[in-house]
């Protein structure tokens, strides 16, 4: 996302439960529980009883009582003037839920952002969806930023696409097949031929490219990061009007380079087939 200041958008998965629905083999009343966490985390971390019902759809005595457990368990904690907030106990989860590589990676993104002062970030493949593992922000006043966590479809990626392309095209479809190729921007690729075609393209020049694909402006550039158990990427992101066709060359070096230090510390650290 591009910032002057920007504001949090909503996660894939996260439709469903603020509108009550729930999903065929599914827990409607986790579901329920994880949309009160998601709309606290999309108040900035707080906010009323009578806000969370309404921001999810619940009836307050629901919300309540949900929240009542949260409460309990330390993911939610209730402030002195009775609004709630997001409870300690996520720290902990999250930071069991955060890749071990992303803490290795930070040194090699900070790297990235100090050579072209732009965003980087480090990826990985989480089922069918863009986790956003690692990030070094951009120090510049118009920039990328992307929240730690948040989960995106990859086709209209940078990271998505360098990922894709090192897969089975069989493999491949079938992903698109389950997510869709929704249009996000007037250049993204919706058409599935179009879309491999471009995946092909990408695996010959050893690079993938978000040209205003998920967001109007913005460009990304990346490169898969092989040898660690799972599909990741490394990538530099920001204004088209400064990650221009002139600086593609030496950011895909540098992108290169970083990938490639990220394989050996994870041989270093024993991941492969264990995974990240």
């Amino acid at each position: 996302m591009m910032e002057l200041m920007e504001g949090t958008a909503a996660t894939p998965g996260s439709a469903a439960a603020s509108t009550g629905s729930t999903p065929a083999g599914t827990v409607q009343s986790v579901t329920r529980a994880f949309s009160l966490l998601e709309a606290l985390a999309a108040s900035g971390g707080e906010a009323s009883l009578a806000s969370i019902a309404g921001r999810t759809g619940l009836a307050v005595p629901t919300a309540h009582r949900l929240l009542g457990t949260l409460n309990h368990l330390g993911y939610v904690r209730q402030l002195e003037d009775r609004r709630y907030a997001l409870g300690a106990s996520l720290i902990s989860l999250g930071r069991h839920a955060v890749p071990p590589l992303a803490d290795a990676a930070l040194p090699l993104l900070r790297r990235l952002e100090d050579q072209f002062h732009e965003t980087a970030n480090f990826a990985v493949l989480d089922g069918d969806l863009v986790l956003y593992a690692g990030q070094v922000a951009s120090r510049q006043r118009m920039r990328m930023f992307t929240e730690i966590g948040r989960r995106v479809l990859p086709h209209s990626t940078g990271v998505g696409k360098a990922m894709l392309s090192t897969m089975p095209e069989r493999q491949v479809r079938a992903l698109i097949t389950r997510t869709g190729l929704p249009r996000f921007t007037p250049q993204t690729i919706t058409d599935e031929e179009a879309f491999i075609a471009d995946l092909r393209r990408a695996r010959g020049r050893g690079f993938a490219a978000d040209d205003s694909e998920q967001e109007v402006g913005v460009r990304c550039i990346a490169v898969s990061v092989k040898g660690i158990g799972q599909p990741a990427a490394v990538s530099v992101s920001g204004p088209a009007a400064r990650i221009t066709d002139a600086t593609v060359v030496e950011v895909v070096r540098a992108l290169r380079e970083a990938a490639e230090e990220l394989a050996v510390l994870a041989a270093e650290r024993g991941v492969g087939e264990s995974g990240l």
